[in-house]
């Protein structure tokens, strides 16, 4: 008879994710001591680093990582803007001096 499928709420697998990234402990020994599949813990903790880095942080903190991303990729866009408009300048002035 196949087994009946455990289902683990939301907090539960945040907290064996948090103790695989903190402790730096292997998964397949922390999944051992708690009991549940390897491949399912191993499948968490790949969901949190795609989610989030190694789901550490918030969902505000999330959100305002994102959002200083977004500005810096902004402000490299207007350097790189600046960069080469000052080199167009460079060129016309040398073309000027001779």
């Amino acid at each position: 008879m196949a087994e009946k499928r455990r289902k683990f709420d939301a907090e539960f697998r945040e907290g064996v994710v948090r103790i695989v990234s903190e402790t730096g402990r292997p998964v397949a020994q922390v999944a051992k001591d708690l009991g549940i599949n390897e491949t399912t813990l191993s499948t968490w903790v790949s969901r949190a680093k795609k989610a989030g880095g190694d789901g550490t942080l918030s969902v505000p903190e999330r959100e305002e990582l994102a959002r200083l991303r977004r500005q810096d990729a902004e402000k490299n866009r207007w350097i790189r803007e600046l960069e080469m408009e000052r080199d167009v300048l460079k060129r016309c002035m040398a073309l000027w001096v001779k």
